[in-house]
């Protein structure tokens, strides 16, 4: 099932993972109109392409290494690391050691729902 909007508890095991690229795999986790909690399971090499989007974006380092690029600054990033990116900033990552990433986004994604709950 997937989580819908404004729903109090979420257990893990009630959220829908999705593909999100290759090695890479994404689960919705609570989330409002304005705010948003997704994790991200990434494999060793798997990769998160340059982007931006209209979202001010905060991810936290729940395990793994990564080698993440933000608006042309790469850092090699472990458990406990927080980035900020502002809405509009261009960013990406490199998985270095498989593990996850906690990802915030306000105002919250309705481009990672399915199209009956966006």
């Amino acid at each position: 099932m997937f989580t819908k909007q404004d729903q109090r508890w979420v257990p893990h095991g009630d959220t829908q993972p999705q593909q999100a690229g290759e090695g890479v795999v994404r689960r919705v986790l609570a989330y409002s109109s304005g705010l948003m909690c997704v994790e991200n399971t990434f494999a060793a090499g798997a990769t998160g392409a340059l982007h931006s989007h209209p979202h001010t974006q905060i991810t936290y380092v729940a395990s793994g290494r990564f080698s993440f690029t933000i608006d042309g600054e790469t850092r090699e990033v472990g458990p406990g690391d927080t980035m900020l990116k502002t809405d509009g900033v261009v960013h990406g990552c490199v998985c270095l050691e498989a593990g996850v990433l906690l990802d915030i986004f306000t105002p919250m994604r309705e481009d990672f729902l399915p199209k009956e709950d966006a």
